[in-house]
């Protein structure tokens, strides 16, 4: 569990799932003890360019889920997103769909 983690989940998401378009490779991330929930929330925005809110959803299920799809897309585009958000020490893994 992340530590200063927030309970809650918020209400709805909100975003269209473009999975459904078969971009072909996805984005995983694990929970862990090491990164607080603002860290993750960052990472996350700041790797694949989701808002706050999107960010601060999938940090909700990998905190009590145990990990969230946080990206979609190309290989290339999964992977570098993967790459940023390591850079935290967050477990990661790119899966094709």
């Amino acid at each position: 569990m992340f530590t200063n983690a927030q309970i809650g989940l918020p209400e709805q998401r909100d975003h269209v799932d473009e999975r459904q378009g078969g971009s072909g490779y996805l984005v995983i991330v694990y929970d862990n003890d090491k990164n607080t929930w603002d860290q993750v929330v960052g990472i996350l925005q700041k790797a694949t360019g989701c808002t706050q809110e999107e960010a601060e959803i999938e940090t909700w299920e990998v905190d009590n889920l145990g990990k969230s799809v946080v990206h979609h897309g190309g290989k290339e585009e999964c992977n570098r997103a993967a790459g940023i958000i390591r850079t935290i020490g967050i477990r990661v893994e790119v899966v094709e769909e």
